[in-house]
């Protein structure tokens, strides 16, 4: 892990598009932008796990159950 110190409107560039400003520092938390391509995906890493788990539980329903759901929607 690279560690470097930084201070509010300064930046580093990652990979020669991907560009991270600290923005704002407070007490506990530390506010930055990030500039980067649209093609490179951004995702807090809390938000990573709940997408796997979600992308985990979708990958098990069955083929009968979803057939089910959409002969249900079918009779709304």
């Amino acid at each position: 892990m690279l560690v470097v110190t930084r201070k509010t409107e300064e930046s580093v560039i990652i990979a020669d598009n991907i560009e991270v400003t600290i923005l704002e520092v407070s007490k506990d938390r530390v506010k930055i932008g990030i500039s980067a391509p649209k093609d490179v995906k951004i995702i807090r890493n809390e938000l990573l796990d709940t997408q796997n788990i979600n992308e985990d539980s979708s990958r098990e329903i069955s083929k009968e159950t979803l057939e089910s759901l959409f002969k249900f929607k079918k009779e709304d």
